[in-house]
């Protein structure tokens, strides 16, 4: 009878674990721990929008702004509608000193939704 061999290496299971498990770490306040655990996850599935998002906030979350930056022009990349990535966007150009493209993107966030906080962050009365 032949033996069956377990996968050795991470599989999909262990991906979307890793992912779980990177969104209860952002939640904790561990931006770090998230963003090591979703560095294979985004390495073994560079497609999936959701694991870049949640890099990109973690990125945000751990003053990592740059990389925060990289990872938001990814995912509006493939999602140009996605208000709350343009509006972390915004949130990130802003903490680097960055005004004009953070209204950009904030106004952009607001356009594509009407939160009250992107309008707010939109300042469209200026």
């Amino acid at each position: 009878m032949p033996e069956t061999s377990e996968p050795t290496g991470p599989t999909p299971r262990t991906h979307v674990i890793g992912f779980r498990a990177a969104e209860q770490l952002l939640a904790a306040r561990d931006p770090r721990g998230a963003v090591k655990l979703l560095d294979g996850v985004v390495a073994a599935h560079p497609e999936n929008t959701a694991a870049r998002l949640l890099r990109a906030r973690a990125f945000f979350a751990a003053a990592q702004l740059r990389a925060a930056e990289l990872e938001f022009g990814i995912v509006l990349e493939r999602e140009p509608d996605n208000a709350f990535a343009h509006f972390a966007l915004g949130r990130t150009y802003e903490r680097q000193g960055r005004p004009e493209q953070a209204t950009r993107h904030f106004r952009l966030a607001a356009a594509l939704d009407p939160n009250p906080e992107y309008v707010k962050a939109a300042r469209f009365e200026s």
